[in-house]
C-alpha cells in the first residue's frame, strides 16, 4: 500500500543526518549532565544499555522498511500486524512525542542564552527558535535535508574534538603540568560507578532513551528516500556505528575526566569537562553547540511528527484533512495542526519556570517515545511469525538473532516504562503518557463500532 504525492527530495546521505540530527539533541548536550549526576560515572553504562536497545529497534525497523515498504512508517506497520486501534494509539503518541519535544529543545536554547543576555527571559528565546523552526519546516523538502545535513554535522565534528581533547587529557598530554594520566580517579575512586545504587540506572532510563529517540525518524523519510531497498540498511547501519562514536565514546571520557558530583544543567557538561582544563573556551562553545543542536533536533522532530500525523489522517486515525498535500506535496492540514499544538506548548512557558517544564517535557517525551519503540519490535514479531521458514530466508534484511533479540527488544523497554513510576521526579510521564495511548485507541473502537451499525 502506498500513498502518492509526498515529494521525494531526500538522498542517502540526507536521510542519514536526518536520523542523527533526531538523536543528538540539548537532551544529549544538556541532559547528561542530569544523568551523570544521578548515576554516577557509571552512567556511560546507561547510554550503552540505550545504545542496545536503539539498535534492536532499528533492526526491526529496517526488516519492515525493506520487507513490506509503507508510507506512514511504523504506523502502518503496527495497523497491519497488530491492530488497527493499537496503531492508532500509537500514532497519536508519536505525534505528542514531538509535540513536548520540540518545545524542549527551544527551551532548552532558551535558558542558555537567557545566561548571556538576561534582560530576554528563556520563554522569549524560545519564541525566536520556535519562529525559525517554523519556517524552515514549510520549505521544500529538499532543502530541509540539506540544512538539517550542515547542522547535524556541526553536532558530529564537535563530539569527535570533545573525545581527542578528552583523551589527550586522560594520558596527561594537555590540561596538566605534571603531565601524568588520570587513571580510575573519577571512575572509580569517588564511590564507585554508581555511587547512588545500580537501580538508579533503570529508574531513569526513560528520560535518558529521549537521547535516542529520533533514529526512527529514518523509517518515516523511507517514503520519500529515491532508492529506499538500498538506502534504508545502509543508513540504518551507519547510525548505530554513529551512535557508539557519537554517544558511548564522548560519555565514557567524560566519566574519566571529570568528577560526576560537578556535572548539572548549568551549561554543556562536555564544556565544562573541557574548562576544569584550562580550556574554559570550550564551556562557551558547547554552549553554543546546544543552540545547534536544539535547532537541529527541533527541525528533524517537526518533520517527523507531520508525517507520522499525515499517516495518522491517511488511515482513518485521525481527520482526513490531514492527508491533504499542497502543489508542493507537503502535508499542509498536519503541518499547520502540528504548529499549532507546538505553539501552545511554547506559550507555556511563559508560565511556568522554565527548568521545570524542560523536564517534564523530556520525561513525557521519553515515555510516549518509548511506547512507539515497543511497537517498531511488536510489529516485526507479529510480522515474521506471519511468514513461513522459506519465505523468512528469502528476506533481503531480517535481524539477526530472531525471535530472542526482537523479545529483548520489546521487554527492556517495558521494564523501563514500568520502573519510571519509582521516580516521583519523572512519575508525571507515566500519568500523562499512558492516557495518550489508551484514549485514541478507545475512541478509535468506539467510532468503528459505531459506524459498522
Amino acid at each position: 500500500m502506498e500513498y502518492p504525492g509526498l515529494q521525494r527530495g531526500l538522498r542517502s546521505r540526507h536521510i542519514t543526518l536526518i536520523a542523527l540530527g533526531g538523536i543528538i539533541g540539548s537532551a544529549y548536550f544538556l541532559g547528561t549532565g542530569y544523568v551523570v549526576n544521578q548515576l554516577g560515572p557509571g552512567a556511560f553504562l546507561a547510554y550503552i544499555l540505550g545504545g542496545i536497545i536503539t539498535y534492536l529497534t532499528l533492526a526491526c525497523l529496517a526488516e519492515l522498511e525493506v520487507s513490506v515498504a509503507l508510507q506512514g512508517s511504523f504506523i502502518s506497520y503496527a495497523s497491519q500486524f497488530v491492530s488497527p486501534s493499537w496503531a492508532c494509539g500509537v500514532g497519536w503518541s508519536y505525534w505528542v512525542t514531538w509535540v513536548v519535544y520540540i518545545p524542549s529543545e527551544c527551551l532548552a536554547a532558551g535558558i542558555v542564552l537567557n545566561h548571556y543576555i538576561p534582560a530576554v527571559p528563556p520563554y522569549g528565546w524560545a519564541f525566536g527558535l520556535g519562529l525559525i523552526i517554523t519556517f524552515m519546516n514549510l520549505i521544500h523538502v529538499k532543502y530541509f535535508g540539506e540544512l538539517e545535513f550542515w547542522l547535524a554535522l556541526i553536532k558530529i565534528f564537535a563530539l569527535v574534538g570533545f573525545s581527542v581533547l578528552a583523551i589527550l587529557i586522560f594520558f596527561g598530554l594537555i590540561g596538566s603540568e605534571t603531565h601524568t594520566p588520570i587513571g580510575g580517579e573519577y571512575l572509580l575512586d569517588n564511590g564507585g560507578l554508581f555511587p547512588n545504587g545500580i537501580a538508579i540506572l533503570f529508574v531513569n532510563m526513560v528520560l535518558l532513551l529521549v537521547n535516542y529517540q529520533g533514529s526512527e525518524i529514518i523509517g518515516l523519510s523511507a517514503a520519500e528516500s529515491q532508492n529506499p531497498n538500498v538506502d534504508i540498511p545502509a543508513s540504518l547501519k551507519r547510525v548505530t556505528y554513529r551512535i557508539i562514536c557519537l554517544y558511548l565514546i564522548p560519555v565514557f571520557l567524560l566519566a574519566l575526566i571529570f568528577p560526576w558530583q560537578d556535572a548539572n544543567l548549568q551549561g554543556s557538561v562536555f564544556g565544562k569537562a573541557l574548562g576544569k582544563y584550562g580550556m574554559f573556551p570550550a564551556d562557551q562553545v558547547f554552549n553554543i553547540i546546544i543552540i545547534v543542536a536544539a535547532l537541529s533536533c527541533s527541525n528533524s522532530g517537526f518533520y517527523a511528527t507531520i508525517r507520522a500525523l499525515y499517516g495518522l489522517g491517511m488511515q482513518g486515525m485521525a481527520p482526513k484533512q490531514f492527508s491533504t498535500l499542497n502543489r508542493r506535496g507537503m502535508p499542509i492540514w498536519a503541518s499547520w495542526v502540528t504548529i499549532g499544538a507546538i505553539w501552545i506548548m511554547l506559550i507555556f512557558s511563559y508560565f511556568f519556570s522554565a527548568h521545570a517544564l524542560y523536564t517534564n517535557l523530556l520525561a513525557i517525551s521519553g515515555f510516549t517515545g518509548a511506547v512507539c519503540w515497543i511497537s517498531i519490535c511488536w510489529s516485526q514479531l507479529r510480522f515474521r511469525n506471519k511468514l513461513g521458514k522459506e519465505e523468512a530466508k528469502k528476506l533481503i534484511y531480517s535481524i539477526p538473532g530472531f525471535p530472542y533479540l526482537t523479545h529483548l527488544g520489546i521487554w527492556l523497554q517495558v521494564i523501563c516504562l514500568g520502573v519510571v513510576a519509582l521516580n516521583p521526579s519523572l512519575r508525571s510521564s507515566l500519568y500523562f503518557g499512558l492516557p495518550i495511548l489508551l484514549i485514541p485507541m478507545i475512541v478509535y473502537k468506539l467510532r468503528n463500532r459505531s459506524l459498522a451499525k
